[in-house]
């Protein structure tokens, strides 16, 4: 005997249905991610690239992903320029190696901007270019064309970019081989790009100062640590995307070579796609500075190091504002730096705020440089085969040793409860 049926249930099993089917079709199949990213500036006088170079000119750079995927968008900067920055013609390929201006032919593709191969992106401004379909693999370098007709007002760009760049006179965009360009070691205009990934997939911004930026590390070889981090993830079966947002000279507290990170905080960190963490060392130059250019006066000391605790306790709060989790950085050693001449004050400072950053309780994880790096015998110094040479910047092993150094379990979760889950 077959069973009736109860109109109000199944009326209401529809409508359930119904509601599920719409939830998960509101669900993106994919999003945006930050694959690879630079910290924007005002390059100084000796790092501009001259007018004439922008003139009439194609600029190839060359970038190291890291994250795979087959669709893709770059983000042009003009975030200092005082005036509308023109951009007269882009394209994407993969490039041949890092250091060559040789591109794929077979991958070339126009970035375009609702749809127009120009744009004008306003002063302080970055526009997104349109999606293309570009299949690359994690660890792809790409070569991002852009072609001016005439220069900006200011420059926007990132001088410490480890990477050579290469500029063309004339439009070359969809050119492949270059065998007359100039070479530059700066990137220009570029703020980063953008995979569409899987929903879960997420990103990590380390952010400091020329330690991060890769001082010590070798050009065109990607060995900076967050390269080396972001190889570590790949390996590990979880990659993340990696993006390396350090300024050379970087302080926390006031602008130096670059902005102060407080007041970059938003645009390098916060406003990428995808970002679930952040890695942040900074404060060498803020410790450094304090001592080559004011006496070591006790309350200037305690001020400095209170006014570097409140920063990083504002940092980490708008980062979980956002559902951002921080790993803390410890500082690592620089008493043999003849730049600074640290003195035993000084170290005390540096000692006694990487003591409240492993021990403060604010951060979501803590990556402990200092520890990494430091010599035993002497933990003022670097240990020697971590060293460049100038007692303040870590040499290739050093940079393998500070991408060991982040603990993998800090990036999959957040002890805290407002960050981002795993």
């Amino acid at each position: 005997m077959n069973k009736q049926v109860n109109p109000r249930r199944s009326m209401l099993a529809a409508c359930l249905g119904l509601v599920l089917s719409v939830a998960t079709a509101a669900q993106p199949a994919t999003r945006w991610v930050a694959s690879w990213g630079a910290a924007q500036q005002v390059p100084e006088p000796h790092n501009e690239l001259a007018a004439h170079l922008w003139t009439d000119a194609t600029l190839r750079q060359i970038v190291h992903t890291s994250l795979g995927g087959a669709r893709l968008r770059v983000r042009i900067s003009n975030a200092f320029g005082t005036e509308p920055l023109l951009l007269d013609g882009a394209g994407i390929a993969r490039a041949r190696a890092p250091g060559d201006a040789s591109i794929d032919a077979s991958s070339a593709r126009p970035l375009t901007f609702d749809g127009r191969a120009t744009v004008t992106i306003p002063a302080g401004g970055e526009y997104y270019s349109d999606a293309v379909t570009l299949v690359h693999a994690a660890g792809a370098d790409l070569a991002i064309s852009l072609y001016f007709k005439a220069p900006p007002a200011r420059q926007t760009g990132h001088p410490g970019s480890r990477a050579t760049s290469f500029v063309g006179a004339g439009d070359r965009v969809a050119v492949a081989n270059w065998d007359d360009a100039v070479k530059v070691e700066h990137w220009y205009a570029l703020a980063d790009v953008e995979v569409q990934a899987p929903p879960g997939t997420r990103a990590v911004v380390a952010v400091g100062d020329s330690i991060t930026d890769g001082n010590g590390a070798t050009t065109d070889a990607n060995n900076r640590w967050p390269d080396l981090l972001a190889r570590r993830l790949a390996a590990s079966g979880r990659p993340l995307g990696v993006v390396n947002a350090g300024i050379g000279g970087g302080r926390m507290l006031r602008d130096g070579l670059g902005p102060n990170l407080v007041a970059r905080f938003e645009r390098d960190v916060l406003g990428r796609a995808g970002v679930s963490h952040a890695i942040v060392m900074i404060g060498v130059n803020d410790l450094g500075n304090l001592h080559r250019n004011v006496s070591d006066e006790p309350a200037l000391r305690a001020r400095l190091l209170e006014d570097l605790r409140q920063a990083y306790r504002q940092l980490v709060e708008r980062a979980h504002g956002r559902g951002i989790c921080v790993v803390g950085g410890t500082i690592t050693p620089y008493g043999g730096s003849d730049y600074y001449k640290p003195g035993p004050v000084n170290e005390a400072d540096r000692r006694q705020l990487n003591d409240w950053i492993r021990t403060s309780g604010i951060f979501d994880g803590v990556a402990d440089f200092d520890a990494a790096l430091r010599d035993p015998a002497a933990p003022h110094l670097l240990r020697k085969e971590f060293d460049k040479g100038d007692g303040l910047h870590p040499s290739g092993a050093g940079m393998r040793a500070l991408a060991d150094a982040v603990p993998l379990e800090s990036l999959r979760g957040c002890r805290s409860a407002r960050g981002a889950k795993p």
